[in-house]
């Protein structure tokens, strides 16, 4: 698992009109080349009535999965200015389709690069990336009554709490990374003055916005 990674904060669409075109850019997560495939498959067949629809994706810690499809386009034209737009933003296991209604004005080669790569960037704006870091889930059980205490702490701290659950105590879990383990363990014995322990978990990706 990588340490961390950027990738779409989450799936969405959005609509760009160049040149009395319709470009709409869906843009999701996808953890395998099957999921990817799918996603596209999804798109193609809501939008069957589109002049084209183009897609790309990158998957895998290493990027070992990438293709781009121009769908009827010119080659190169649209799938791969759309990848190029995923690797410049340095996005993983992510995966787009752009869906085009012809408005009547032809593009040339260069309008279409132009066309498809903005489509992708502009989704990617309005949609948000986030960094996904790979930390610890470290929980805890306190009094109800030292509830605000500690989560002052952790906010003033910058940790970030994944659950909490409400029995006869209070348990936090707690996003931290795994270089800061020895550290958060021994603020949180000083600020309990020795009474909680802390229990290492999972390891899971927190999302921080970029």
């Amino acid at each position: 698992m990588l340490d961390h990674y950027l990738t779409i904060k989450e799936n969405g669409v959005f609509e760009t009109i160049i040149q009395k075109s319709r470009f709409i850019c869906h843009i999701s997560r996808a953890e395998t080349e099957e999921e990817a495939q799918q996603f596209i498959s999804q798109i193609k067949k809501e939008y069957w009535n589109a002049t084209h629809n183009c897609s790309a994706y990158l998957i895998g810690e290493r990027d070992e999965f990438q293709k781009a499809n121009d769908d009827g386009e010119p080659s190169g034209t649209a799938g791969v200015p759309m990848l190029e737009v995923l690797k410049k933003r340095q996005l993983k296991n992510t995966v787009t389709v752009v869906t085009r209604y012809f408005g009547g004005t032809k593009l040339g080669a260069g309008g279409l690069v132009r066309a498809y790569g903005t489509a992708v960037s502009n989704a990617c704006e309005e949609i948000g990336i986030v960094d996904r870091k790979l930390a610890t889930i470290v929980h805890f059980s306190i009094e109800y009554s030292k509830l605000g205490k500690f989560e002052n702490f952790l906010d003033q701290q910058h940790y970030q709490i994944m659950e909490k659950q409400f029995t006869e105590l209070v348990t936090l879990y707690v996003f931290v990374d795994y270089h800061d383990l020895d550290s958060f363990k021994s603020k949180i014995t000083e600020l309990s003055n020795g009474q909680v322990s802390c229990t290492e978990g999972e390891q899971k990706y927190r999302e921080k916005d970029v």
